[in-house]
């Protein structure tokens, strides 16, 4: 299906431009979210008559973005989830969990804002891309950790997810391995002397 873009879609093409897309992108995802209209002459003409109200309202939304992200570049959320040992969380956090922590630092953001390469499965600090506008996008620091006191310990620089290893050395077991080694050297000279 070809289709015109009224805002710019990231992999796909900026404002304008005329693209081909598969049906189901365009009819589940670009039309119903007013980022497209079919590609016919009718919406054409509509394009080009609103072209000029179109890229104001893209400007005035960019502004907008940029403003946001002067304050929130860069800033840091904690996220509390249970864990075990090792640092892996019994499930994962999510973009809506991270939305809602964003939310509730003071910053309105919408789950399909935030990108996720890949789910966050492990106790940490971790950098998240938020998509204020397709051409403004900041990066945050997600702190995972089990309880606030790990949280603050982590956004030190303490690394949480190594064991701690205690080396006890007794003195018991070094005479012990002492009497065990002359014992065997006497049973092989027992041995040899048969």
């Amino acid at each position: 299906m070809h289709i015109i873009l009224l805002e710019r879609v990231a992999k796909l093409g900026q404002m304008g431009e005329v693209v081909r897309v598969r049906d189901g992108f365009a009819r589940n995802y670009l039309l119903p979210q007013g980022k497209a209209l079919r590609a016919t002459k009718s919406n054409l003409q509509r394009f080009e008559s609103e072209r000029a109200q179109l890229e104001a309202r893209n400007l005035e939304r960019k502004s907008e973005a940029e403003s946001v992200a002067k304050t929130l570049d860069g800033q840091s959320f904690t996220v509390i989830r249970q864990a075990g040992e090792t640092g892996q969380l019994y499930g994962s956090v999510s973009t809506r969990d991270i939305a809602d922590v964003m939310t509730e630092g003071g910053f309105s953001s919408a789950r399909s804002q935030v990108r996720l390469d890949r789910p966050i499965k492990t106790i940490g600090l971790h950098e998240v891309t938020i998509v204020l506008h397709p051409e403004v996008e900041v990066s945050v620091t997600l702190n995972v950790a089990r309880s606030a006191d790990e949280a603050e310990r982590q956004a030190r620089g303490e690394d949480l997810t190594a064991r701690e290893q205690d080396t006890f050395e007794f003195e018991e077991d070094e005479e012990a391995e002492g009497e065990e080694s002359a014992e065997a050297d006497a049973e092989a000279g027992e041995e040899e002397a048969l």
